[in-house]
């Protein structure tokens, strides 16, 4: 009778309470670092623009020393909902504009500072450019969001406890008298050479507490609670270490910021940011990675750039590797002077939008019937058709003990696809550290792909087209139960035939050029071959630049310098020109600007053609790579005519 008893006193509970004692009906506890709600959300748009529009649109440069004239500021076509349906054409669900830049000029009527927009020609003074963008964002349904530059090369107080107060009150007008705002972007470039306020000098700060971003922060999430706030070390979003469009591989949503060689602690512009590439798997913090750069090789408009823009399926590729690698997509748009998107940029964003609409068309996962090696219950909470629905929240779960597994999907039908895409619910953490997936050919299963890191999203382009009507997906290694919420099979469009040139136009030949049989490789037409000197080998070598002699006469518009990627950038030069090799004089003293987080190709246009043989390229001052010594990096050297 006893057993009996027991025996209906289990059926019952089978019956009735649906399970077996085995299974587990309560959610997987979190993960290590968790996204708040704000993070989460943020994650979701996926992809949005950055606008780099101010004075230095007008003055031809990436960074204004903060000298300019604001009169200078006039785009007398400028029309905020032109900029952002050209955003809206690709796909982007946001915009964020430079409010103000390194140079100070504020493109807003601030009461903080005369250096703004109330000064410029643009609507004899009235207008509010901050104001209309945010209100075209609000017609056009997408976000708005601010960039503030910490740095400003015009104030005088810059350095001082005052300015402080005066960057504060900035953000304060910003975040609260424009509407809601989706992220907040504060720059690592802080302090160095500028204006300021009538005086040319430099100003170096301690980045770690000048600031004092703690507090800082903690204002701007009062003012908007439900914005995300990004710097190089967050604390909600990391910048992903690189202006070139690529994430790393894998790359963690988790992070823990490491200070530099210059700080014991880590602060915007101070910190190890090359780690941020891949981030660190069981970090300290949710810092999940925004990847940035631009549709051209600079963050502001350059005439001289409108054969360099990237084409619709360049920027496919930045896609697959941005938000295909877990991070969210920042691509920049910058408006011409006359304040609109250059036709070709508005072909590109077009293109683009058209490429992401075609792959994501067809679903060949939807329909297909599945099974799973292993299910945390019977419920539908965590069943493995959740993976099917698109939902990046719904998962199949395993039970708490369960950390590999394997789904197998059978399509409706036999299905090409070249594209698959996996997600995890980050709302319980990142949990998968490896993955691999396979597909049934010739009556066997065949590996097409594997990796680390899922996240929120993670998509992966197959060599070639599959053919194929079984599915097997394999989580091989996780740090916690199985939560995957999503698995798509897609088919990647075929590429745009486009023409979008990338020559520079008016480069001089370099045959028969010499210089220094040491520094020969800076003007060999290779870009594999470089000048790399410490700063004391480069002193004895050459003490006064670079001499080339091109051995006849060039009527030079400008000069271009490519960097030596990863270690001894110029970023302060003088050019010179010469008809005899022995009197110069002097074109051109100037900067690269952030040619240390984007080292491409730097375009420096002369005042007025000169003519001259001979030209002299005088490197005086190098930025170097971390724990490295100083040297003198130059990949190539060229004039244009």
């Amino acid at each position: 009778m006893r057993i009996l008893s027991f025996l209906y006193i289990f059926a019952f509970i089978f019956i009735y309470c649906g399970c077996t004692p085995k299974e587990q009906q309560s959610p997987p506890s979190g993960y290590g670092a968790l996204p708040s709600q704000q993070q989460v959300e943020w994650q979701q748009m996926d992809m949005y623009a950055f606008v780099h529009f101010t004075i230095n649109t007008f003055t031809n440069k990436e960074w204004g020393y903060g000298d300019e004239d604001p009169a200078l500021f006039n785009p007398a076509e400028f029309n905020a909902d032109s900029i952002v349906a050209a955003a809206k054409s690709a796909g982007l669900t946001g915009l964020i504009l430079t409010c103000k830049h390194h140079d100070g000029f504020c493109l807003w009527p601030t009461k903080t500072t005369t250096h703004n927009i109330s000064k410029s020609k643009w609507k004899d003074g009235k207008g509010d450019l901050v104001k209309e963008f945010s209100e075209a964002c609000k017609r056009g349904g997408i976000r708005f969001g601010v960039y503030l530059s910490p740095w400003d090369r015009n104030n005088a107080k810059y350095g001082e406890p005052e300015y402080l107060e005066i960057y504060r009150a900035q953000m304060n007008e910003l975040l609260t008298q424009y509407g809601p705002v989706f992220e907040i972007w504060h720059d690592g470039a802080n302090g160095g050479d500028g204006y300021y306020g009538g005086s040319r000098k430099t100003i170096k700060i301690d980045r770690s507490t000048y600031y004092k971003w703690t507090e800082t922060w903690g204002i701007e999430k009062q003012l908007q609670p439900q914005a995300v706030i990004m710097s190089d070390i967050g604390p909600d979003v990391r910048w992903v270490g690189t202006e070139t469009g690529f994430s790393g591989d894998p790359c963690w949503e988790t992070f823990t910021p490491e200070s530099d060689k210059d700080s014991s602690e880590p602060a915007p512009g101070q910190v190890q940011y090359w780690k941020s590439l891949n981030g660190t798997r069981n970090g300290r913090y949710w810092i999940p990675a925004e990847t940035n750069f631009s549709i051209r090789p600079g963050w502001f408009y350059h005439t001289s750039e409108d054969d360099k823009v990237k084409s619709s399926n360049e920027l496919l590729n930045h896609y697959f590797a941005s938000i295909g690698h877990g991070t969210t997509m920042l691509l920049n748009i910058p408006p011409t002077p006359k304040g609109l998107v250059h036709p070709t940029d508005q072909a590109s964003l077009t293109g683009f939008g058209k490429l992401i609409k075609e792959m994501y068309a067809v679903n060949y996962a939807d329909g297909a019937t599945i099974t799973a090696s292993s299910v945390r219950s019977s419920t539908k909470d965590y069943a493995p058709e959740n993976v099917l629905d698109n939902d990046p929240f719904t998962y199949w779960g395993t039970e708490d003990t369960v950390t590999t597994g394997e789904l197998t999907l059978t399509l409706k039908a036999p299905s090409i696809f070249s594209v698959f895409r996996l997600r995890e619910n980050i709302k319980l953490g990142q949990r998968i550290d490896d993955w691999a997936v396979d597909i049934w050919e010739n009556n066997q299963w065949k590996e097409v792909g594997k990796g680390s890191a899922i996240g929120y999203c993670r998509l992966v382009r197959l060599t070639q087209p599959v053919t194929t009507q079984k599915v097997r997906v394999r989580i091989t290694k996780s740090s916690a139960s199985i939560c995957l919420s999503d698995v798509a099979l897609f088919k990647e469009p075929a590429p745009l035939a486009e023409a979008v040139g990338k020559s520079q136009k008016g480069m001089v030949d370099k045959k028969g050029w010499t210089t220094d049989v040491k520094l020969s490789a800076a003007i060999d037409n290779n870009d594999q071959t470089n000048v790399n000197l410490s700063m004391d080998e480069w002193k004895k070598i050459s003490p006064q630049g670079l001499v080339v002699d091109m051995k006849k006469t060039v009527k030079i518009k400008a000069f271009t310098y490519l960097p030596v990627r990863d270690n001894g950038y110029v970023d302060k030069y003088n050019f010179y020109i010469s008809q005899d090799g022995k009197r110069w004089d002097l074109q051109k003293a100037g900067e690269f600007s952030n040619i240390k987080a984007n080292p491409i190709s730097q375009r420096v246009d002369l005042e007025k053609p000169v003519s001259a043989r001979y030209f002299r390229f005088e490197p005086l001052h190098v930025i170097t790579s971390f724990n490295q010594k100083e040297a003198v990096g130059i990949a190539e050297l060229g004039v244009i005519e």
